[in-house]
This record gives structure tokens, C-alpha cells and sequence, in this order.
């Protein structure tokens, strides 16, 4: 279950748009980049050029190009990934997990690569992977699969989605019946609703595994949240009091050493880079820097042995940490990232898959994840 699956390695803005067609696309593309060359052969011509350099920036934004080693990994699991999807658009394993959660993570591996989710090589798997996340939602409450775990992962990966993929291509070919077809955008503000409606129902501002639980644990609420805040940048209407209490709900999870439990509130501290890591990532995507919670995680998460990948801590920590990382301190990403290739190059069978705990298809969707951020194409993998 993917409930094991987290409990295990945790107890003690973009705007909704869409998208031109793709011939247009390269027809606007070509413009630009005509009209860009006359101006600048303008510019020389009436001595209006600053030759100045370019402001500094840090230097995984200088557009340098991905490193093979990335692009080969990357390359070798969507190809298996490719291959293991079913007719339905999911994602099964003998003795592993698989579910809505399950089918978001391994389609945000096909979406974080870059290519065309609607002419692309993997076009077609997107499209089924989506389909599939919605055919697994509840109609009427918009809750998605059997657990708040499955429901955070699906709807990041709806958010993820949405404004990307053509809604007018998303059900051709289909045999689902009318009646259970919705858009992605029906489809997120259904799940959004479901997780607003589940934290009102809970005194801690978190969420569990049920959407009518009152406890809450990090794992979770880092799961739920993160799907949250990806669908408000979509575009999704979100409530700032939604995020606010779940963020305090942090807060109080964070010591100020900066590590952080797992349920209870203060107390039952371990060392689990998962916890500070999703914490981290948690202060970062809702804009809460500025908090000293999220300093003293960051710090805690940053200070860390750089040798902690995923082979000591699972492809879960590796997904969260890739990311905190990467939004809490660029250069200590870099490092940890130079480990992670190295580790996953190592770890990645002949066929393209890895090897986890709880099935090929998790452990595969989550190592490429923690992997993506060298492609930085998600809206959520922004800084």
C-alpha cells in the first residue's frame, strides 16, 4: 500500500492557458526568432546597442545543456515506463502498489521530460495516464482513489497537466462512457474540493489517509498540500486560509533544530530527511521563507551529509529531497544532485526500470522525478 509505502520512511503561480496547435506554434516560434535578428541588426545599424554584460545569474539557470548521464537515465526509465502501462492507462506490479497515485507520479515523469504532451513521443501516454487518474475519481465528492496519499498525487499530477494537454484531444479514442468523462480542469476543481472539505473536517489543519480523518500526519499533509498549491498556480481558486493553517500546521511539526515529526505535534524527533524535506518544499512552494521554521529545516536538510540519496533513504526521500533542495539552497542541490546521477546510474536495471520496495513503478516514477529537476520543465520544479 502506499500508505506502508510512506509511513515506512517516515514514523519514528502559472496561469491556465491553452495550447496552440502545434503547427501554429512553430509558425510563432519562427517569427520571433526572424523578427529578433532584424531588430538586433537594427539596433547595430543606429548605434542603439548597450554592450553591456548580461546581469549573473546562478548558474543552473544559465541554460547549460543536460548532462548525458541525465538524459540517458531519464531516456532508458520512460522507456520501460512506456512499455508497462496498461490498456487503461495505469500502472501495475506484482506485490507492489499501484492506484491513482501511483498513475499521477509515473505521468509527471512523461510530462517533466519536455516533449510535446500532445504531438510527443509520449503524447499517448500522458492522455491514458490522465484519463485513467479520472475515471479513479469520484464523481460526486471528487475524492481519487483509497487514500488522502493517492488523492495528493493524482491531483498534483492533474495540476501538472492542466492548460498543458489539449482538453479538445483528451478522451479521443476512448470507450468511457459520457457520464464519466470531465475535463482536467472538472477534474482538479473536484479534487481541490475533496481536500478543502477534509481539512475543515480536521482540528489540525493537516490531512491523513481518509478524508474524513481527524489526526494528521506530515507525509500526508505534505502529499495533499503540495497538490494544492500546484493547482492554485494552475489557476485553481485555492483560499489563502487553506494554505495558512496547513502551514502552521508545519510550524508546530518543526523543531528548532530543525527537524521534524511525524504526527503529534513537538516530540518523537528522529533524524528522517524525508519529514525536512517535505517540509522544506512545503515553506518554499507556498512562499513561506520568511518563516524561521522554514530556515531552521532548510538549514538541518542543507547541513546534511550530501551522500544521502536514495540509496539510503528510498526513492521517496530522494523525490522530496531532489526538490527541497533544489528551492532551499541551488548549489548544495548541485552537489547532492552529482551523488543522485551517479547512484541511479548505478541502480538502474538493464531495462530501464528500478527496483523498491513497493514495485517497479513507484520506484521508477520517483528516481526519474528526483531526477527532473535537471529538465526543470513541471510548473511545480520552478523557483
Amino acid at each position: 500500500m502506499l500508505i506502508q509505502l510512506l509511513d515506512r520512511q517516515n514514523m519514528p503561480p502559472r496561469n491556465s492557458r491553452q495550447p496552440l496547435p502545434h503547427f501554429l506554434s512553430s509558425v510563432v516560434t519562427s517569427a520571433k526568432c526572424v523578427l529578433a535578428i532584424l531588430g538586433f541588426w537594427a539596433s547595430l545599424a543606429f548605434g542603439s546597442v548597450a554592450w553591456t554584460q548580461p546581469p549573473q545569474r546562478e548558474s543552473a539557470f544559465l541554460g547549460q545543456a543536460v548532462p548525458r548521464d541525465v538524459r540517458e537515465i531519464y531516456e532508458r526509465g520512460l522507456g520501460w515506463l512506456e512499455k508497462n502501462q496498461d490498456e487503461t492507462g495505469r500502472w501495475r506490479a506484482s506485490g507492489g502498489e499501484s492506484g491513482p497515485g501511483v498513475t499521477g507520479l509515473a505521468t509527471m515523469a512523461f510530462l517533466a521530460y519536455g516533449e510535446d504532451p500532445n504531438y510527443g513521443a509520449y503524447s499517448t501516454n500522458v492522455r491514458r495516464g490522465i484519463r485513467a487518474i479520472i475515471e479513479d475519481q469520484n464523481g460526486t465528492t471528487g475524492y481519487i482513489g483509497t487514500s488522502m496519499y493517492h488523492h495528493g498525487f493524482a491531483m498534483l499530477a492533474l495540476a501538472e497537466a492542466y492548460g498543458t494537454v489539449d482538453e479538445r484531444n483528451l478522451w479521443e479514442g476512448s470507450d468511457t462512457p459520457e457520464n464519466r468523462r470531465r475535463s482536467i480542469g472538472k477534474a482538479l476543481e473536484l479534487a481541490v474540493r475533496t481536500a478543502i472539505t477534509s481539512q475543515n473536517k480536521n482540528n489540525t489543519g493537516g490531512w491523513r489517509y481518509s478524508p474524513d480523518s481527524t489526526d494528521a500526519d506530515t507525509s500526508v499533509t505534505g502529499s495533499v498540500l503540495v497538490g494544492l498549491l500546484a493547482a492554485r498556480n494552475a489557476g485553481i481558486e485555492v483560499p489563502d486560509k487553506v494554505v495558512d493553517r496547513a502551514i502552521k500546521y508545519f510550524t508546530e511539526m518543526t523543531s528548532p533544530s530543525g527537524q521534524v515529526a511525524y504526527a503529534g505535534g513537538l516530540g518523537g524527533f528522529d533524524n528522517s530527511p524525508a519529514r525536512v524535506s517535505i517540509a522544506t518544499l512545503s515553506y518554499s512552494i507556498a512562499g513561506r521563507k520568511d518563516l524561521k521554521e522554514f530556515k531552521s529545516a532548510s538549514s538541518f536538510l542543507v547541513s546534511s551529509d550530501s551522500s544521502e540519496t536514495s540509496d539510503h533513504y528510498g526513492e521517496y526521500t530522494a523525490y522530496y529531497k531532489a526538490q527541497a533542495l533544489f528551492q532551499a539552497d541551488i548549489a548544495a542541490w548541485e552537489k547532492w544532485n552529482r551523488n543522485l546521477v551517479r547512484e541511479l546510474k548505478e541502480k538502474q536495471r538493464s531495462d530501464g526500470h528500478f527496483d523498491g520496495n513497493y514495485g517497479a513503478p513507484v520506484a521508477t516514477s520517483m528516481s526519474l522525478l528526483a531526477l527532473a529537476l535537471n529538465f526543470r520543465f513541471l510548473p511545480i520544479y520552478e523557483r
